[in-house]
């Protein structure tokens, strides 16, 4: 299959700026580069789409480069935000862009690795307005749909130079690195298209640049998973453990994960369509969900750290929580420790400290009725008592309440 028809097959492209684009991603060998602005020291899941879209682009001959936007990060992108993002300070830009660097090098470690910050930093204000910002018509920046939708609310000078900064930094690439071709998410449009022009402005009309964007991944409410929405998944995994990042895709909708495991995951068209076949005979089973959450755990965090998120998944699912270790419970219920007690307390009065019962009558109704474990023994008994003893290695009791309220007690 050409790369353009995987990358149809798999739901990736979003737009092209030219036609002839196609035809010379499945002819040509093209040198690339993806950006990312160093507003945190982890990228987290929408990254990791562009990531493997870059890796497709790769595996068919092309050459990535990441830019890390150490100087665009200073300056912040406008993109459809309903406010002005807080500005970094160098240092602290620099020390992400270590972080992103890394983790980006583990994903593509053939990928071209450069700052933007190196070539940005010894541009003076008198040569930027002089050789770079008498390309731009403002006009046709305020068009831009990423500018237009912060007018109304207001929208900074230094966030408005944005696209200027960045439509540099493709021009910087064409010229010293014989980059032809952007990738991004949806959003990075305006962007993308403003360095081309630059490059033609720079380079005569005959000078050839494309772009290509991808869609972005959205959370459930439809809003983007971006690092200061909220409710983001991390790849460091001291930021979203490799349990949380397993339970994430186990966890992706009946109606989302067939075209997940297109856009995420390195199968093929045919295992694909054989994994659809049988997760439609028996959607109950999540087969699915479950070849999904594997192959990009074991991607992220390696085979290692993904069979561990495995077993703490299927012993919490059996009930068989005595089976795990103390380090397997604190990876597993990282933000899940909700009490910590230095003596033996009553389960009663436990479920009400935890939330997991309104009042002592719930607690005892509850526990009569079979619906309380303790690190996955049913407990009948209404006068039990949470103890260090009992705990799992003496550290951690994990309370259940039917089949998926949790709460743990860390034993002092």
């Amino acid at each position: 299959m050409s790369l353009v028809n995987d990358l149809k097959f798999r739901g990736l492209i979003y737009g092209m700026t030219d036609p002839d684009l196609e035809k010379a991603l499945d002819n040509e060998k093209l040198v690339f580069y993806m950006g990312v602005d160093p507003t945190a020291d982890s990228l987290h899941i929408g990254h990791l789409l562009a990531c493997l879209v870059a890796k497709r682009l790769e595996n068919y001959g092309h050459m990535p480069i990441l830019v890390i936007g150490g100087g665009t990060g200073l300056i912040g992108d406008p993109s459809f935000k309903s406010q002005e993002r807080q500005l970094l300070s160098i240092e602290t830009s620099l020390k992400n862009a270590e972080g992103i660097s890394r983790q980006v090098r583990k994903l593509l470690p053939d990928a071209k690795v450069v700052n933007n910050y190196d070539w940005l930093s010894s541009l003076n204000a008198i040569e930027f307005l002089r050789d770079i910002g008498k390309h731009f018509n403002v006009a046709y920046m305020v068009a831009k749909d990423s500018v237009k939708s912060r007018i109304e609310t207001g929208l900074s000078f230094t966030e408005f130079s944005y696209q200027i900064i960045q439509a540099w930094d493709f021009e910087h690439l064409y010229a010293n690195h014989g980059c032809t071709l952007q990738i991004g998410g949806q959003d990075q449009w305006g962007n993308i298209t403003a360095g081309m022009e630059l490059i033609r402005k720079l380079h005569g009309s005959d000078a050839k640049a494309y772009g290509f964007t991808f869609p972005l991944v959205t959370k459930a409410d439809g809003t983007k998973f971006g690092k200061s929405d909220g409710g983001n998944l991390w790849l460091d995994p001291e930021k979203s453990s490799p349990y949380e990042f397993y339970q994430f895709w186990i966890n992706t909708a009946d109606d989302d994960v067939i075209l997940r495991l297109k856009q995420f995951t390195f199968l093929d068209e045919k295992e694909i369509e054989d994994i659809s076949r049988k997760f439609i005979e028996a959607p109950h089973e999540r087969l699915a969900q479950k070849i999904l959450a594997k192959e990009l755990t074991d991607l992220v965090h390696g085979e290692a750290a993904c069979l561990e998120a495995i077993k703490i998944s299927e012993a919490l699912f059996s009930g068989e929580i005595h089976t795990l270790t103390k380090a397997e419970i604190a990876m597993g219920f990282a933000n899940l420790i909700d009490k910590c007690i230095a003596s033996d307390s009553s389960l009663v009065d436990l479920m009400i400290d935890l939330k997991l019962a309104s009042s002592k009558r719930e607690a005892r109704e509850l526990i009569q009725g079979g619906a309380v474990s303790v690190n996955g023994n049913k407990i009948s008994d209404l006068n039990f008592t949470v103890s260090k003893r009992q705990a799992i290695e003496e550290t951690y009791t994990v309370i259940k309440k039917g089949k998926k309220a949790f709460a743990i007690v860390e034993h002092q």
